[in-house]
């Protein structure tokens, strides 16, 4: 696919369609990282960590925030 670059108020734009961000998982308003190499524009969605309710979910909200927890028996050389 080609997009063409226009000018968009005091700068320079290039419309990208629905089914192109659809495709990407970008939605509307998000705001991407945009690096520059060698010619090439690249746009990257930024990675975004997972709050603690998140994480609790794949736990089925058993995080086991308080008291110790098992790591199992020594690999290397580990001190206990």
């Amino acid at each position: 696919m080609q997009a063409q670059v226009k000018e968009w108020g005091n700068s320079q734009g290039i419309r990208l369609s629905k089914e192109i961000l659809k495709s990407a998982g970008i939605a509307l308003n998000e705001v991407l990282d945009v690096t520059v190499s060698s010619g090439i524009i690249t746009l990257t969605k930024p990675v975004r960590h997972k709050t603690l309710e998140e994480r609790a979910v794949e736990f089925n909200g058993k995080l086991m925030l308080d008291g110790e927890y098992d790591w199992g028996n020594p690999v290397g050389r580990e001190v206990w």
